[in-house]
């Protein structure tokens, strides 16, 4: 029975991780596909390595957003101060993986399309420099999607805890 008595703090680190792990996986495989992109334009422009880099890291920001909702899940719900002794009812620990589907799912999803913009982004970029800023601009407007994820999750935190 003690098991069920840690469901609810089992539930709550379930979520917890979950809005770490999904974005933080897109974000990584999204920095890798885009390294090996940049890495095949440095070898014909290495005067391209700035403007190319902030796109490599632009799909990063995802992993920061699940990292953040980690860290807020687990003191809002009081686990990081009392571990699995604080008092959390199953119920109560699946609103908590609730709070944390919004970024989970749209950080990890967001991470690779925002990839798939960057890595085209790089190819203009190699062929018409004066273009940089608009492929950042195009970039962006895939991570407004994490960020409304983010606030969402946010949100739904502060009103658990």
């Amino acid at each position: 029975m003690e098991f069920l008595s840690n469901l609810g703090p089992i539930f709550t680190l379930l979520g917890a991780a979950f809005a770490a792990f999904l974005p933080g996986l897109g974000s990584a495989k999204a920095v890798s596909r885009l390294g090996q992109a940049v890495n095949g334009v440095l070898s014909e422009q290495p005067d391209l390595f700035g403007r190319a880099l902030i796109l490599q890291a632009l799909p990063g920001t995802q992993g920061i957003y699940g990292l953040l909702t980690f860290f807020l899940i687990l003191t809002r719900s009081g686990i990081m101060e009392s571990g699995f002794t604080a008092e959390i009812s199953w119920a109560q620990g699946l609103l908590w993986v609730a709070a944390a589907l919004p970024i989970a799912i749209v950080g990890y999803l967001s991470a690779l399309d925002q990839a798939k913009v960057c890595e085209t982004g790089i190819a203009l970029v190699a062929k018409r420099n004066d273009q940089h800023a608009r492929v950042i601009v195009l970039a962006v407007v895939v991570e407004t999607y994490a960020i409304f994820a983010l606030l969402a999750s946010v949100l739904a935190i502060f009103s658990l805890g």
